[in-house]
């Protein structure tokens, strides 16, 4: 009898998905049926339909969002032929607004598509609750006091917001939103919950079951899976070692070649895996510092108006207190490993069901908390009580400051250190002159450069505006390289293609993130550096 690599459809978990529809099927590998629920359920307003939103809305509209409402008060024009594809010829003279939701449209029809023929500076000023329908708003091309305005509506209404602008070579992406909880949060690389160091009763009582010391038939000894060495080999380290689990490098050396030692043969693929495992008994139990910062979060003190997902980590942290000794629920899946069917499968069982007993003590706990604060018991649905039990030991949040905060209050050490940075010091540098350029808009009723003649002028107003704008920031005495400033007003505002299409898939990107719980977003200001090729994130 030969060891064989076991996966995981031994034992299925019950089914919660239906079928994958076969028009999103790719990325419904990504991020599953519930995701794509989200996106199709969600309903997105784009400000300013030039190459950079057109690009970004496009990336959704294919991906299947459910409704855009794309919002531009001026018409198409010949210059618009050369950097925007969701115009032609025959568009030129009639509503931008309307002739990219068309081309739009025809990406994919099941997308409800309308158009607004506003300018979006307007609406914001005279029509804030405009804003209040939407799932999220994607503002391109907007200036700073437009921006500063509309980050206010979206918080009090809370809509997710997403600011892009692309500019010349340059280009930034911004999210603003009170707070985004993720439970999916989809790492890339992760401990797996196997609780080797920390074994329960059950899992104990299965080891305890099994002989290491077998030696006939040699091919038993083969077929014990790698978690049963392990928990078996921490427990007799622990006992020599006044209880601890090894600690140092010297002892997890020994530790591998304690486990090393019990090998009868060289071909024992369970022990290598042992071997190459064997950290995973040096791992911290309990939970990490970024839960436990979560469950001591203000926000876990729950009240009629806390969100499921607070109400869910105040679950968590009565759980983690009581139920859990200092664990989150157990996520249940094991990985593939060298071992009998029939011990593969006795385990598998093992943890599923400690991963539903787990869920069940949460969801009790999430029913008891709801009916606490005047709310349903049965207000949160079971399969995202679920999602959350396995997800646990990953949920992430995500709290941004608002943009005036941030324009008004940065951080002065930090723009002095990206300044001084060689490898940021291009990404800041545009980060200010982008600002700088809105503030000699404000001045000059025209973007640096944006006209023929008078560029040495531009350069030095640009220069002048950019300095007093460090002088506000508190960063007195820094300057910006001549260069940069001189290609700043060699841009003139331009909207290049191919720097629109990058900055709008981007925040693409960014707006799935957001709209479907998955991944983490990014936390602080994007820039995209077109002249050095580089993306970066300034967090000020």
């Amino acid at each position: 009898m030969q060891a064989v690599k076991r996966s995981r459809r031994h034992v299925e978990e019950e089914p919660t998905m239906v079928e994958p529809k076969t028009k999103y099927d790719r990325q419904l590998r990504i991020w599953g049926e519930v995701g794509q629920a989200a996106l199709e359920e969600a309903s997105i307003c784009l400000l300013n339909c030039g190459p950079t939103g057109s690009e970004a809305l496009k990336n959704l509209v294919l991906g299947g969002v459910g409704s855009i409402t794309v919002v531009d008060g001026s018409k198409v024009q010949f210059g618009d032929l050369g950097n925007n594809f969701m115009v032609d010829a025959k568009s030129v003279g009639q509503s931008k607004a309307k002739s990219v939701c068309a081309f739009l449209q025809e990406l994919n029809d099941s997308v409800n598509a309308k158009f607004i023929e506003e300018n979006p500076d307007t609406l914001i000023t005279t029509n804030p609750s405009f804003f209040s329908q939407f799932t999220l708003v994607i503002a391109t091309q907007l200036v700073e006091d437009s921006m500063l305005k509309l980050d206010r509506i979206c918080r009090d209404a809370n809509v997710k917001l997403v600011l892009v602008r692309s500019y010349g070579l340059a280009g930034f992406v911004r999210i603003s939103v009170k707070e985004h909880p993720i439970i999916d949060s989809k790492p890339d690389h992760f401990l797996d919950d196997l609780r080797l160091n920390n074994p329960w009763p059950e899992l104990k009582s299965f080891v305890e079951t099994i002989d290491l010391n077998v030696s006939e038939p040699a091919a038993a000894h083969k077929h014990i899976p790698y978690v049963v060495i392990l928990v078996k080999m921490a427990e007799e380290w622990a006992q020599s070692h006044s209880g601890n689990l090894p600690s140092t490098r010297e002892e997890k050396k020994e530790f591998k070649d304690l486990v090393k030692s019990k090998m009868i043969s060289t071909d024992e693929d369970n022990y290598k895996e042992a071997i190459e495992a064997a950290f995973k008994v040096f791992a911290p139990r309990g939970i990490s510092s970024e839960v436990q910062k979560l469950i001591n979060d203000s926000c876990a003190e729950v009240n009629s108006n806390s969100s499921a997902f607070w109400v869910m980590v105040a679950a968590l942290k009565e759980f983690v207190l009581n139920e859990g000794g200092g664990e989150a629920p157990l996520e249940g899946s094991i990985p593939d490993m060298t071992s009998s069917t029939e011990h593969y499968i006795n385990l598998q069982k093992i943890y599923l069901a400690k991963a539903e007993a787990d869920f069940l003590v949460i969801e009790e706990r999430v029913k008891n908390i709801l009916k606490k604060i005047g709310r349903d018991p049965s207000s949160i649905p079971k399969p995202t009580i679920k999602s959350f039990c396995k997800n646990a030991r990953k949920l992430k949040l995500c709290r941004y400051r608002m943009v005036e905060d941030e324009f008004r209050n940065p951080s002065v050490t930090e723009i002095q250190k990206y300044l001084a940075d060689e490898d940021y010091s291009g990404a800041m540098g545009f980060y200010i002159l982008l600002r700088a350029a809105d503030r000699f808009a404000a001045n000059y009723n025209k973007f640096p450069g944006q006209f023929d003649g008078g560029m040495d002028e531009d350069i030095s107003r640009l220069k002048t505006t950019a300095l007093s704008l460090l002088t506000d920031l508190g960063c007195n005495g820094s300057v910006l390289p001549d260069d940069l400033i001189h290609e700043m007003c060699r841009f003139g505002a331009s909207e290049i293609h191919v720097v629109s299409a990058f900055v709008g898939g981007i925040a693409s990107q960014e707006v799935i993130k957001l709209v479907t719980k998955q991944f983490v977003p990014m936390l602080g200001t994007y820039i995209f550096n077109g002249i050095d090729h580089k993306s970066q994130l300034l967090k000020l």
